[in-house]
Formats: structure tokens, C-alpha cells, sequence
């Protein structure tokens, strides 16, 4: 047994609990659509991301890290909530009436993308099975009445009525999702991106002393922290290293809509209004949200369906110029950093269609030159 690849290793595991466990079984039969084929090996071939023409690693490597995410994030949550409680810090009576039910319904949304995570990891989903429930996850803002009611003068917009912002809303949330799951494409971008994200928002929240919500970013980013390091600097021959998997990108995204819409939506109990709340909100998603659309865009023009994986995400022309991976990690990072300090800079010097404006200029002259970068490479 000592010598046999990781990968047998953890198939034989896995397939002693189907005969050990009941509860693991019956799991498995409930999300499985054909339960005629033996459960071990349908799942080697969906627990292991297999290397092909469009992946960039070598080795079979589990891809269920992700699964970890919610539980412990919820843990650490609840856990210091409940110590500040014991110790006399408790949540302002005028700030209960929003938190509670944000946070509840937040719950609700993230149990319906972890579990079908989970399944999609596992046996797969059709992408309309996970629009629908990414819509139906998304949902759960308005419901706590969480919704973007200002544009804070983007093109000219200030205050929405619920019609308008609450579908908003729900599309932001959808497209967030599929932002941070279709960027995770090489090893440690999407969790990169996630922790900038995580961080600039959570010292957001400290600072205006809203200590549940950063509490809730400092937890995810706590949680996401080893897992950067085993999926950067992990060996698959030593089985060391590991990917999310759409579990951890689905609800990784879910956090994220939720924290930035939350801090974008005008609310005086959360902090005082001022015109760049929305720019400062969603600077640290610019990269994934700005490269998904350009994405849909360039296979919109092309005829192709949008939901169909090809190689025009921002990594991909970052390998194909020449970068290697961790070059490329390091490369958009920055680039994504650069973002948010460009953009906390300017917010109190100058409008926010004039920093958006800007933002999308520097995005389309870094594109044009690793478009350029890339014919010189190849030439």
C-alpha cells in the first residue's frame, strides 16, 4: 500500500466509505443520477482534476479543498461572536434588526451553492442546474433587504427604487459567483484574488467598527490562507497539493457578493455616506470582473456559447506570452492591487464615471500589450 500513487491511495479510502458508511452512501445516491454504476469509480474521475489539453498542471490532484470553507468560516464566525458576547461586546440593539437576518439568509444561500458544490465536484450539474440555484442563492439579499439602492452617480444614477435594485441585485451576485469560479484557472489566482479582496474589505468593516461583517471576511480569510499555500506550493507527487473545486469558488464568490454589496448599499448604521463607497467596494473584484466579462464579450462577437471553457481568460495570455505560472499569479495579483490603491486614491479627488472610465482604460491597454506580448512571443 506504501507504494502505490496518492491518488489509489485516496479511491481506496474513498470507496471504504461507501461499504462503511451508510450515511456517505446514501448521500451519494441521493445527488447521483444513475446509481447503477459502482460510486467508486464514477468518482475517481470527478474528485481528481485530470490534467488535458486546456489544464496547465501535472499530476492527479484532489479537488475538494473548497469543501472545507463554509464550515470552518461558519465556525470561527460563531465561535468569536459567542466569546465577545461572554465578555460583554454585544451587537448594538439598532444594528440587530439588519444583521440577524442578513446573516441568516446569507446561510441559506451559501448551504444551497456548498451543496451543489458538492455535487458538481462530485457527479457534475448542468450549468443550468447551478445558474438556477445561483439566482435562487442570489435571492437571499433582497429577502434579508439587502439590495443596492444607490449608483452613487454613476452615469448620472443616485437612488434606486426596489424594482431596479433588487434585480440588480441579484444579477451582481450571479455574476460575482461566476466571476471568481471561471478565474480560478491556475494555481493560487482565484484564492489570491479572494484574500486582496478579503482583506481590503474586512479593514473596511474594522474601521467603521462592524465587527460581525469583518469578522466574517477575517474568518474566510484565515481559512483561505493554507489553503493558498498547499495549492501554490503543493507537490501532487507527494500529495500535498490540492485545488477548491467548485465548492470552495461558488461560495468564495457568494462571500465576496455579499460583503461588497453589503458595504456598497447606502446604510448610515454601517457607515456614513460618501460618493466612493461603490467604487471602493467593488475595486478589489475589478480584475476577475472586468476579465469575465470581456470573456462573454469575445464569445458573444465569436457565436460560441458563453458557458463553453476556452483560453481567453486574462491567465491564459499571461501563459501564453511566456509567463509561467506563478510569474502569471504574481503578474495579476499586482495588477489587482494596483486597482485598489489606484482607485482609494482617487475617490475624493474625482467622480466615480471618471475612475471607471479610467479603470476600464488601464484594463484595455494591459490587455492590448499581452495581446501584443503574446504575437511577439510566438513569432
Amino acid at each position: 500500500m506504501t507504494d502505490e500513487p496518492c491518488h489509489i491511495k485516496k479511491l481506496v479510502l474513498i470507496n471504504g466509505l461507501f461499504i462503511d458508511n451508510p450515511v456517505f452512501s446514501l448521500i451519494y445516491i441521493a445527488l447521483s443520477p444513475d446509481n447503477s454504476a459502482y460510486p467508486g469509480c464514477r468518482l475517481s474521475k470527478k474528485i481528481f482534476d485530470i490534467p488535458n489539453e486546456r489544464k496547465v498542471h501535472d499530476g492527479i490532484i484532489p479537488r475538494l479543498g473548497g469543501i472545507s470553507f463554509v464550515p470552518t468560516i461558519l465556525f470561527s464566525l460563531s465561535f468569536v461572536t459567542g466569546l465577545r458576547y461572554l465578555i460583554g461586546f454585544e451587537i448594538a440593539e439598532n444594528r440587530l434588526h439588519f444583521i440577524i437576518p442578513e446573516f441568516f439568509f446569507l446561510i441559506c444561500g451559501l448551504t444551497l451553492l456548498y451543496l451543489s458544490g458538492i455535487k458538481d465536484d462530485l457527479v457534475g450539474l448542468r450549468y443550468r442546474t447551478k445558474f438556477f440555484i445561483q439566482i435562487l442563492a442570489a435571492s437571499m439579499f433582497p429577502l434579508a433587504g439587502l439590495w443596492i439602492n444607490n449608483l452613487y452617480g454613476l452615469a448620472g444614477i443616485h437612488e434606486l427604487s426596489p424594482y431596479i435594485g433588487i434585480p440588480l441585485t441579484i444579477l451582481m451576485t450571479v455574476f460575482i459567483i461566476n466571476a471568481i469560479n471561471l478565474i480560478d484557472g491556475i494555481d493560487g489566482l482565484a484564492s489570491g484574488l479572494s484574500i486582496i479582496a478579503l482583506s481590503v474589505l474586512g479593514s473596511l468593516y474594522l474601521y467603521y467598527s462592524q465587527w460581525v461583517y469583518a469578522m466574517f471576511a477575517f474568518s474566510a480569510l484565515g481559512t483561505l490562507l493554507p489553503f493558498f499555500y498547499y495549492n501554490v506550493f503543493g507537490k501532487a507527487d507527494r500529495c500535498t497539493k490540492i485545488f477548491m473545486g467548485d465548492t470552495g469558488s461558488l461560495t468564495l464568490g457568494y462571500m465576496l457578493a455579499f460583503l461588497t454589496i453589503s458595504y456598497a448599499t447606502v446604510n448610515p448604521q454601517i457607515h456614513p455616506y460618501f460618493e466612493g463607497a461603490i467604487i471602493v467596494a467593488f475595486a478589489p473584484l475589478i480584475v476577475p470582473a472586468f476579465d469575465v466579462f470581456r470573456v462573454m464579450l469575445i464569445r458573444a462577437r465569436n457565436h460560441k456559447p458563453l458557458f463553453i471553457a476556452d483560453r481567453n481568460h486574462i491567465h491564459h495570455k499571461c501563459l501564453d506570452a511566456g509567463l509561467t505560472c506563478k510569474k502569471a499569479v504574481v503578474y495579476i495579483l499586482g495588477l489587482a492591487c494596483v486597482f485598489c490603491i489606484l482607485n482609494m486614491a482617487l475617490i475624493n479627488t474625482i467622480n466615480n464615471n471618471l475612475i471607471l472610465f479610467l479603470d476600464i482604460l488601464l484594463w484595455s491597454v494591459l490587455i492590448g500589450w499581452l495581446n501584443k506580448s503574446i504575437k511577439r512571443f510566438n513569432y
